[in-house]
Order: structure tokens, then C-alpha cells, then sequence
């Protein structure tokens, strides 16, 4: 007998590759829906039983019974209807639709869908309609809130339009407003690691006063490249996303700082550069933060901004505002260590390292003003180098999308 979805505690996932797969993983841990709908938008393999079978291993994280239960875990997981597209995994029952990939197409209403995760990277401008659809199509076919797993882009800039919204689950997820609301990106891997790394600081009275910042995340490989060079496409601009991802370190663009305007708008105030260094592993990537501090002295001539306390507001964070998404550890640590740890990064203090230095300015570079000031002016500012760990697809990304979406769907009751 088919198992029929007829509660409202749904989960839709449109799209089941990295992001989408690991979601769908996530929450039969977490334990938060009864069921899910997921669209693939076609057939795949032989039939119902090969989907499945792609469904319960994973190169980069095992099999899913050791995922949720441990190397001694048995999951049950069957096919229940091939022609209903019906399968049952761990207590949980998924539907699976094959038919649509325009999201207005999609039968989220049919089904009782309350909130759809879009996972396919495809739509990623909340403003624009296509014929090959949108974020918002979702809505159109009974979704009441849609998350992008992605940062949003829009092609002709425009702004957000009022019912959407960049969300960072543990940053700024309250902003949401039930109400008002019905499209929202969860922004990306690296922006949910950086927002974490920066937000404390920003908290931080003696480290507030950022003058500058950059930051460069050295990546993992994602399904954007291939394993093999190729050309490029007609228009493309860069050219090395083309080549080979097993054995190229390529240099890159990133949007994560302009992601993070959205979810810290003190950021617009900083001077904000970023980029991004993809390396041939599977997952786990590192943020090697860089920032400059408008820093104080002490009589005894030591900085008010130093190693120890840049580490210690990361320990508090970690205990406090920012318990179980940021992690402080003082163990030396490499990307291994890593994959799977839950949290939205994970900060090595081991390798936090400040200096001090002093800008000097002439007294006619003030103007007016340089006639009264001293001959030696000095202004104290300090360096600090801090690196953030995080696993881009299931640790920090995907169970900091989980969570957001939890709190989201809960808006709904």
C-alpha cells in the first residue's frame, strides 16, 4: 500500500545533487519532517530502485546508515511505488516527481508543500522570469516560502524586491518576517562561515573599529569544474574554471563579501576584498581572514587588539552567541579533521596572529589642522590574521541550511 503525505510537517527539494542530497540527509537526522517531496525533473537510471541506490551512498560522506547511526547502523530504505514515485527511508516517506523542471510546473500544491528548497543553482535571481522558469514559480505552484541554496544574482543589479531576503541561520535569521517574506537565499557556504567569523568581532567593542578587511577562501572542488580541461563557453570571462579540477590549483572570484553586506550591512562600511583558491579535495574549506583594526596602547605600550584577545572573543562566541555554529579550538588541525563536524566554521587559534604598527601622518597632510598637531603623529593600528575551517557541504552549509529551514518552516504553524 503507498504511503500517502498527507501532514503538513512536508519538505520539497527541487534538484538532488550535492546541496539538495545532503539536505534531504540532514533532516532525516534532525528529525524535523515527516516526509519529502523531491523533484528531480527526470528519469533517472533503470527506474525507481537506481535512484534510490544514489540516494544512500556518498563518495565524500559513506553511506547513509553510517551517516545517521554509526558503523553498527541499520537503516531500512525500499521502494513502496515505482509508478507513484514512492520510496521510504528510515521511517521517513519521500515522494519523487520526474516530470517538471520549470518550478511553476512543479506539483508542490498537489502534494501540500508548504516550503521548498531550491537546490539547483539554476534559479538564482529573485526578480527575473524566464521560460525556463524562476525562484518565484515555486510560489506560483503552492509553495508559501522558497530558499535558494545559493547567494541570489541579478543580472541587471537591481535590489532585492520586498519580499525577499538573505539569511544567515545564527547571524540574522530573526530578520524574517513571516508576514512579508517569501523568497529567501541562504546565502552561501563561505558566507555562512565568514558572517560567523566577523560577526563576533563586529560585537566586540575593542575590535569594532575595523579599518580594512580581506579574505581568501582556499576551496574545495565543487561540480562546477570538471576533471578534465574543457572549453570554455561562448562569453565566459574566466577562463580557468574551465580547466581540470584534479590536479589545478585555480585562482577565483567569489561574491562572499558582497553576500555579507546582505546579512552584516556594517560590512558596507569596511573596505572588503575577497577571493578564492580551488583545490583538488572533495570538501572542507579554509578562510584565511585578514583585518586591520583602528587598535589603542596601553602604558606599558601593548596593543589593545592582540592574539589573546581576538582568541578569547572566539571562545566566548563559541560558548555563548554563538553556541553549536561556531567552533574555537587550539588544536592544530588539517581539512580531514573536519568533514562532517557540524558547525558554520571552526576557528584554529593556533594559528591567530596580530601586530602592531603605527600609521604616520605629516602634519600637512591635515591641512589646517597640521599647524597644531605634533610633528610625529602616529596612529596605532593592528594586523590579524585569523583562519576559519569549514566543511562547504554538509558541516557548515548544509546543517546551517537545515536549521535556517527549520525555523522558517516553524513561522508557518
Amino acid at each position: 500500500m503507498a504511503i500517502e503525505l498527507a501532514n503538513n510537517r512536508l519538505l520539497g527539494i527541487n534538484g538532488a545533487g550535492r546541496i539538495g542530497k545532503l539536505l534531504l540527509w540532514n533532516e532525516l537526522r534532525a528529525k524535523r519532517f515527516d516526509g519529502f517531496v523531491v523533484n528531480f525533473g527526470r528519469a533517472v537510471g533503470g527506474g525507481l530502485e537506481d535512484l534510490l541506490e544514489s540516494l544512500l551512498h556518498d563518495s565524500t560522506y559513506g553511506s547513509l546508515e553510517r551517516f545517521l547511526l554509526g558503523v553498527d547502523g541499520k537503516i531500512s530504505a525500499r521502494v513502496i511505488d515505482a509508478a507513484e514515485g514512492l520510496i521510504e527511508i528510515h521511517g521517513r516517506s519521500l515522494r519523487v516527481l520526474r516530470d517538471q523542471r520549470n518550478p511553476s510546473l512543479i506539483e508542490w500544491r498537489k502534494w501540500g508543500v508548504p516550503i521548498v528548497v531550491d537546490a539547483t543553482g539554476a534559479f538564482n535571481d529573485p526578480n527575473a522570469e524566464s521560460a525556463k522558469g524562476s525562484l518565484r514559480g515555486h510560489l506560483d505552484a503552492g509553495a508559501k516560502i522558497v530558499v535558494n541554496s545559493a547567494p541570489f544574482k541579478s543580472k541587471d543589479k537591481r535590489k532585492l524586491p520586498d519580499d525577499a531576503c538573505v539569511l544567515v541561520y545564527g547571524i540574522n535569521h530573526t530578520n524574517f518576517d513571516p508576514a512579508r517574506h517569501k523568497v529567501v537565499s541562504a546565502a552561501s557556504c563561505t558566507t555562512t562561515a565568514l558572517a560567523h567569523m566577523m560577526k563576533p568581532l563586529l560585537d566586540t567593542e575593542v575590535t569594532s573599529r575595523i579599518l580594512t578587511a580581506s579574505m581568501s577562501t582556499i576551496h574545495a572542488a565543487t561540480n562546477s569544474q570538471g576533471v578534465l580541461d574543457s572549453v570554455p563557453g561562448a562569453g565566459a570571462t574566466d577562463l580557468r574554471k574551465n580547466r581540470a579540477a584534479l590536479n589545478n590549483i585555480i585562482l577565483t572570484a567569489t561574491g562572499a563579501a558582497r553576500a555579507l553586506e546582505e546579512v552584516l550591512p556594517a560590512i558596507r562600511h569596511i573596505g572588503f576584498l575577497a577571493d578564492s583558491v580551488r583545490v583538488p579535495t572533495t570538501t572542507v574549506s579554509l578562510v584565511n581572514l585578514n583585518l586591520t583594526f583602528h587598535s589603542s596602547v596601553g602604558p606599558d605600550g601593548e596593543p589593545t587588539v592582540t592574539r589573546a584577545v581576538i582568541n578569547d572573543i572566539y571562545r566566548r562566541a563559541a560558548a555563548e552567541a554563538h553556541k553549536d555554529l561556531l567552533v574555537y579550538t587550539d588544536r592544530q588541525s588539517v581539512s580531514a579533521d573536519l568533514i562532517g563536524l557540524k558547525a558554520s566554521v571552526v576557528i584554529e587559534g593556533h594559528e591567530t596572529h596580530t601586530r602592531l604598527g603605527f600609521l604616520h601622518i605629516p602634519p600637512e597632510a591635515l591641512g589646517n589642522a597640521g599647524s597644531s598637531a605634533p610633528s610625529d603623529l602616529r596612529i596605532p593600528v593592528s594586523h590579524a590574521k585569523v583562519f576559519g575551517w569549514y566543511d562547504n557541504e554538509f558541516g557548515s552549509y548544509v546543517y546551517s541550511l537545515g536549521e535556517l529551514v527549520g525555523y522558517l518552516s516553524r513561522s508557518l504553524v
